[in-house]
């Protein structure tokens, strides 16, 4: 993992194509500005958690198909 500090309105690079630059510091909260293509995905971590958590138990779950008709 790499620690990188910034000060508001610092930015750091991920690649050609996206930037992340810190908007806001406050209260011991960060705002960060994310550009990048409309092609990528961004999500917060926890959403990303616990979309991934709810997709495994939807698979796991014995659905009867018959039950989808009635």
């Amino acid at each position: 993992m790499l620690v990188i500090t910034r000060k508001k309105g610092e930015s750091i690079l991920i690649g050609d194509d996206i930037e992340i630059q810190v908007s806001k510091i406050e209260d011991g909260s960060v705002k960060l500005a994310i550009s990048a293509p409309k092609s990528k995905t961004i999500l917060r971590k926890e959403v990303y958690e616990k979309v991934e958590k709810e997709n495994r138990q939807a698979i796991i779950k014995d659905i009867d198909i018959s039950d989808l008709f009635r």
